[in-house]
């Protein structure tokens, strides 16, 4: 079974993305794995870096106004296409696994034409444009939350970390704690607003940090690589990070976590069984929300819009929640009792069933 595995862009096409192809590599360790991607994402870093081969073809942006970049795209799309047939030539793969974004529909579209068996998996809630229309040609489409609407799809969940899908937190919590300076037994409140940080968690939590540290919370602040900020001097340990890369460590350490709703973000937390305040990001197509909605209404997680999030919010709200374990722990039951940990064996197997004669 030789395999593609077509996703990049940003963390959430290539972490499921490389989760899956640990857990086809743990199916059977002789799988030859090839990714495809394009040169301008994140896969040309983290996908060699875990050693796995990658092919690059044209990225076909899609953009959602009338431009002059939109009327160019049926000539990029035959470009990134034709690049895709030279890929399939020197792989020859037996299926071709999509995760949506740029490198996906060209992906799809050869496949379709070599009639090379398609699976596809779909992160968000709301599915982008290139997983709606590979999702009509795949034989298998796996999902990473239950309503998601698209032909054929089976709820799965989102392939994560095994850092994550096997952590333990009240194992890891003591350690957790004491890699980050925190106070082993004080209530902990993780904020994070994904990689590159946001302002608005920022500005809201910092603003709130005397009423934080008052009722004797403390906080693990990741703030984004770019983004300079003082830590405030109070009372109770308040830790302020650029970057967290033992995110195992994070959510081991959090009894309670604010951060935005990516696909990622809403899968690990709940996964884990963290309670979270999720703020959804109030660009895009509302799919943040959406993707928090199943944990938000199973009673993990709370909802907060992005212009609601302020100091005063937090203020009134989080150092009561933060304090009070049976809630939490009852948050924590909720969240963790509806995100599967296993998707990404789940994937391995339906790519398996998919490629086989």
């Amino acid at each position: 079974m030789k395999v593609l595995l077509a996703g990049g862009g940003t963390a959430g096409h290539t972490s499921p993305l490389l989760a899956t192809a640990d857990a086809l590599r743990r199916l059977d360790e002789s799988t030859p794995i090839t990714c495809l991607g394009t040169p301008r994402g994140l896969e040309t870093t983290v996908v060699p870096a875990a050693g796995y081969p990658l092919e690059l073809v044209p990225p076909v942006p899609l953009p959602r106004r009338l431009s002059g970049e939109l009327l160019r795209v049926p000539t990029n799309l035959r470009a990134a296409v034709k690049a895709t047939y030279d890929v399939f030539d020197r792989v020859e793969p037996d299926v071709v696994v999509g995760y949506g974004g740029y490198v996906s529909m060209p992906a799809y579209l050869a496949a379709r034409r070599r009639r090379i068996p398609v699976v596809v998996h779909e992160q968000n809630a709301l599915p982008g444009l290139a997983n709606k229309v590979g999702a009509r040609i795949a034989r298998r489409v796996g999902v990473s939350f239950p309503d998601t609407r698209l032909p054929k799809a089976e709820y799965v969940g989102l392939p994560i970390r095994r850092m994550i899908s096997t952590l333990d937190r009240t194992a890891l919590r003591a350690q957790a704690r004491a890699f980050f300076g925190l106070d082993p037994d004080r209530p902990t409140l993780v904020v994070t607003g994904g990689s590159q940080g946001a302002r608005r968690l920022n500005e809201a939590v910092l603003g709130a940090a005397a009423a934080l540290a008052d009722a004797g919370v403390q906080v693990l602040h990741v703030v984004g690589p770019k983004n300079e900020v003082t830590a405030p001097g109070t009372a109770v340990p308040y830790v302020v990070l650029n970057y967290v890369d033992r995110m195992d460590y994070a959510l081991a350490a959090a009894d309670l976590m604010i951060g935005r709703s990516g696909a990622s973000s809403v899968t690990e937390a709940a996964a884990v069984g963290v309670p979270a305040i999720f703020v959804p990001l109030p660009i895009g197509n509302g799919e943040q929300a959406l993707n928090a909605k199943p944990v938000v209404e199973a009673g993990g997680a709370l909802l907060v819009p992005d212009a609601e999030l302020t100091a005063a919010w937090v203020t009134a709200h989080v150092p009561a929640l933060a304090t009070d374990p049976a809630r939490l722990a009852a948050m924590s039951t909720a969240a963790s009792a509806l995100i599967p940990r296993d998707a990404d064996d789940q994937l391995a197997r339906i790519i398996a069933e998919v490629a086989a004669p």
